[in-house]
């Protein structure tokens, strides 16, 4: 975006933290009008930075700081993705049973790695004197302030991480504009007797993703976000109300399914749990950034509701479909009922209202990275950032319908190893000098935590080469 968060350090302006912010709804104070949100943040001299009474969180100025109870709802809306819909799929590659407890365990996983990297944040905010940091800022200060031998990792590991997070969100976008079209053609369907082409569904969306990436700042997207949620509850309200609806005895399920099968279903939960992306951002808009970690804090508050929806959707949608559960449960209800094709409609809805919180994530990294060289034609050249990234992602939706398990694909690559194993590194190398625990227990958490995300990274990728093998071998 033209305009930059910006930092106020010594009366001189630098570069603040830019990248996955935007997911918040934002104030427009900004004078261009496209990037509304503004950090003021005070970066003390190194002196008052290591002093032991310095407050990173008394020294955070923001315009417009936002409250616990707003952050927790942008945590639900952040967490609470179409991933949810495949949760009973997920249940039945585990049982009724093992698939309880699984997902709890798997987001308590998911949780711990977010509540690491806030953590570290902290932590270096007094190490810094920065009361704000981006996920990529993170991992860069911890390594140039960590250990000898992590220095020279440090700018690698901040662009590691912003071309993760770009390849990842803008494979999401093109998956995005896939079940927008694929949710109302199964409609059109129902009338037509046959659906519409699938590329030239695809490629109708063009011109209406255009106009929602054109949105200036997202204080003016921040109205359809609500929609969004609210066609999501309303759709998921109808689908458990389905669910609900003559569901078969207990006995017809299995408690726990065979061994071999449980790698799709942690592939499947972690990757609709993870949400690492999100986290900074949110802690960084706080008005009382330390509530947002805690036993009570934010964090645990959403993630344990998040983990209780998924859960009661696996559960239920495994029950009562039984084995032969698509990949999203949507897709078992009747298509010729009007509350189910209703529910198609809505959660399609919901896709495209959430399509901008996504793209900004692109366009922000894709922006920052060439705003220097637009200087004198700021407003235009963001606009044609804009238009170039939304073609190319809808180009790409309509060269590969089919997009969906090269998302699983990347993400199963991205999410393991940005949500489970930078926080863990980040955390080694932040606490380095101040040791782990008595008897090191951190170290032996964190091998538990590594070794979960390398079993998400090779099952997941194995699951999503097998999917993409088996759709072309179709």
């Amino acid at each position: 975006m033209p305009s930059d968060l910006c930092i106020k350090e010594n009366n001189k302006t630098s570069t603040g933290p830019t990248e996955l912010e935007t997911f918040l709804p934002q104030d427009g104070s900004n004078t261009n009008g496209l990037t509304a949100t503004k950090y003021k943040i005070t970066k003390s001299n190194d002196l008052e930075a290591a002093a032991p009474d310095f407050d990173p969180f008394k020294a955070r100025k923001l315009d417009h700081p936002v409250s616990n109870g707003d952050t927790l709802t942008h945590l639900l809306k952040a967490s609470l993705g179409t991933g949810i819909l495949a949760m009973p799929a997920a249940f039945a590659a585990s049982g009724l049973l093992l698939g309880i407890f699984a997902t709890a365990a798997v987001s308590l996983i998911c949780t711990h790695c977010a509540y690491m990297l806030v953590i570290c944040a902290h932590e270096l905010y007094k190490k810094t004197g920065k009361t704000a940091m981006s996920f990529a800022e993170v991992a860069h200060e911890a390594c140039n302030r960590g250990p000898k031998w992590a220095k020279p990792f440090g700018p690698s590991a901040r662009t590691f991480i912003l071309i993760s997070l770009f390849v990842t969100y803008f494979a999401t976008c093109s998956c995005y504009a896939v079940l927008i079209a694929t949710n109302f053609n199964k409609v059109v369907a129902q009338y037509r007797g046959e659906p519409l082409n699938e590329r030239l569904s695809i490629s109708l969306l063009l011109v209406p993703l255009l106009l929602l990436s054109y949105v200036p700042n997202l204080k003016y997207l921040a109205p359809v976000s609500m929609v969004a949620n609210v066609f999501m509850a309303v759709g998921l309200g109808t689908t458990f109300y389905y669910l609900v609806t003559d569901i078969p005895p207990l006995e017809t399920r299995e408690l726990v399914v065979d061994f071999h099968k449980f790698p799709i279903f942690f592939s499947l939960t972690v990757f609709a749990i993870e949400a690492i992306g999100v986290v900074m951002p949110l802690e960084n808009n706080m008005k009382t950034p330390q509530s947002f970690v805690g036993i009570c804090g934010v964090l645990n508050q959403g993630m344990s509701g998040v983990t209780l929806i998924y859960i009661l959707l696996g559960f239920l949608g495994y029950l009562k479909y039984g084995p032969n559960v698509q990949g999203s449960v949507t897709l078992d209800l009747p298509g010729n009922e009007i509350p189910a094709q209703m529910v198609q409609i809505l959660i399609g809805l919901a896709v495209f209202c959430t399509f901008g919180l996504q793209f900004y994530v692109c366009l922000d990294i894709a922006w920052n990275g060439i705003k220097d060289k637009c200087a004198k034609h700021e407003t235009l050249a963001n606009y044609g950032i804009r238009t170039i990234l939304v073609i190319i992602c809808v180009l790409l939706a309509v060269a590969v319908p089919a997009i969906t398990p090269f998302v699983g694909l990347i993400g199963a690559f991205c999410f393991s190893i940005l949500g489970l194993i930078c926080p863990v590194l980040i955390e080694i190398i932040t606490f380095w000098d101040k040791g782990f625990g008595r008897y090191n227990w951190k170290i032996f958490k964190n091998i538990i935590v590594v070794f979960t995300g390398i079993f998400a990274l090779i099952f997941g990728s194995k699951s999503s080469l097998e999917d993409i093998y088996k759709m072309y071998s179709n």
